[in-house]
């Protein structure tokens, strides 16, 4: 026992293997208890998001055996409001288990059932009324860890990808969309393999990037339709065991009604149960929007760079001190910060794949690591697109001096003059530039395979940047 325990005292629980000391002012039970005592591995803890859907299945759930009349209405009430409670952030503090317990969630499972037992127990005392909530009796009625802890994967999934990802996406989006339409007549050079290639608008370029955004949200959109399938009602196995033959449908509406979302109950609680697939599609749509914030976020940094002695196209927001020895120094730190968000998920979805393959029988026991890294995912790619967003994006400016320099630097734009005489002419016409280190123009010209009206026609940048009829 901790010595802060220890002076703050404790009450004796029991479960079925006996008796456990919890601390006085904690409302979870023994099986909480036992699982905090006997997992001390890592620091990562149960997300809260995670409590939080947990508070409304549990709510879903006290509702709907009210109505299939296999809870008794008193106790039901305070249930709900015990749930209630959770989901206003009134019983932080009591949800201490860490990631790396049973890997059916079973503890985690308790762990809420614990807690609210115990506080809609209070509530009882509270109104007047006698009885006692029981954890396993009235909470988890009609549920196994083994089907709540797979459908709150998938509610979780849902509802942050649509409040929380969604509107950073779109966010991040309407800047880039914005961007492609007021800087759509500056012509710059085009590169390939990080070399000049044919010119395209600034606009052009950035709305490449909008596109990758809106891509993104079109694919998870769709993706997410998967996690609308709830294992609620497959109970233990899969077979329903101690529910209500309406209970799976019910729950499924009621989940719905709480979150307004569009769930429904799986067709096949046996797949619900041992299988992860639809999280593992889920997630590799995510680290398909990560690797194009990688891009993005790179193609930033390149265009920024120098910004005297690089590429430095574009300018971006000057947030802090770039060194702690270099006076002046800016560097790309929102950039950066992106990037490291993305090999994060990456590796996130690698952890995924994993735990996803690992089912056995009639359950997948990685269900917490699962529900870990995906949180973290989303979190982490919501929060690091609203800090570019705000941060960088919004900022960006063209270097017009930079750009203009390096569109007629280029030889490639000798391209322009391949319909007009050939390939292998124009070849010679840029090889005489370079050699001789004379303008395109000048080399053109002096070959006789030109005139200066055909030259300036079609070297014309602003008309190399779309198709020519």
């Amino acid at each position: 026992m901790d010595k802060g325990v220890a002076l703050m005292g404790y009450r004796i629980e029991k479960d079925s293997m006996g008796e456990v000391k919890v601390p006085a002012d904690k409302l979870w039970g023994a099986q909480t208890q036992r699982s905090y005592e006997n997992f001390r591995i890592g620091t990562e803890k149960m997300p809260y998001e995670l409590v939080e859907v947990f508070g409304i299945l549990k709510r879903a759930a006290a509702a709907v055996n009210k109505e299939l009349g296999i809870l008794d209405a008193t106790k039901a009430a305070a249930i709900i409001a015990a749930c209630d409670e959770l989901l206003a952030g009134k019983l932080a503090g009591n949800f201490p288990l860490v990631v790396w317990q049973t890997g059916s969630g079973t503890q985690f499972n308790m762990n809420i059932n614990e807690v609210l037992a115990h506080r809609a127990t209070q509530i009882l005392a509270e109104q007047g009324e006698k009885g006692t909530v029981h954890p396993n009796d009235h909470v988890n009625r009609s549920q196994s860890s083994n089907d709540i802890f797979p459908t709150a994967l998938h509610v979780v999934g849902v509802t942050l990808i649509r409040k929380q990802l969604f509107p950073a996406l779109q966010a991040l989006l309407q800047t880039f969309e914005h961007k492609s339409q007021e800087l759509k007549n500056i012509v710059k050079i085009g590169r390939t393999h990080l070399m000049d290639a044919t010119p395209l608008t600034l606009g052009q370029e950035m709305s490449g990037w909008a596109r990758m955004l809106q891509r993104s949200q079109e694919m998870l959109t769709i993706g997410i339709d998967f996690l609308c399938d709830l294992a609620m009602g497959g109970t233990a196995v899969g077979t329903g065991i101690n529910s209500h033959p309406d209970f799976a449908v019910k729950i499924a509406a009621e989940i719905s009604k709480l979150t307004g979302e569009n769930f429904r109950t799986a067709p096949n609680k046996f797949h619900s149960l041992s299988s992860k697939d639809e999280i593992v599609a889920v997630h590799g749509m995510l680290k398909a929007l990560a690797a194009d914030l990688m891009k993005i976020a790179n193609d930033v940094r390149w265009l920024a760079s120098g910004p005297r002695c690089g590429i430095g196209e574009l300018t971006i927001p000057e947030n802090e001190p770039g060194s702690s020895i270099m006076p002046s120094k800016v560097n790309p730190t929102q950039a950066e910060a992106l990037t490291m968000v993305v090999t994060q998920v990456f590796g996130n979805d690698t952890t995924v794949a994993f735990a996803a393959s690992q089912g056995n029988f009639q359950l997948n026991v990685f269900m917490p690591v699962i529900a870990y890294n995906l949180i973290q995912t989303i979190r982490l790619l919501s929060d690091s697109m609203n800090s570019f967003n705000n941060n960088c994006a919004v900022g960006i400016q063209p270097n017009l001096k930079n750009i203009d320099f390096y569109l007629h630097q280029s030889l490639i734009l000798i391209t322009g003059l391949v319909p007009l005489i050939g390939y292998d002419k124009a070849a010679e016409i840029a090889k005489k530039a370079a050699h001789e280190g004379i303008t395109l123009r000048e080399a053109a010209l002096a070959t006789g395979y030109v005139n200066e009206a055909d030259y300036d026609y079609y070297m014309d940048p602003a008309r190399l940047v779309a198709p020519q009829a």
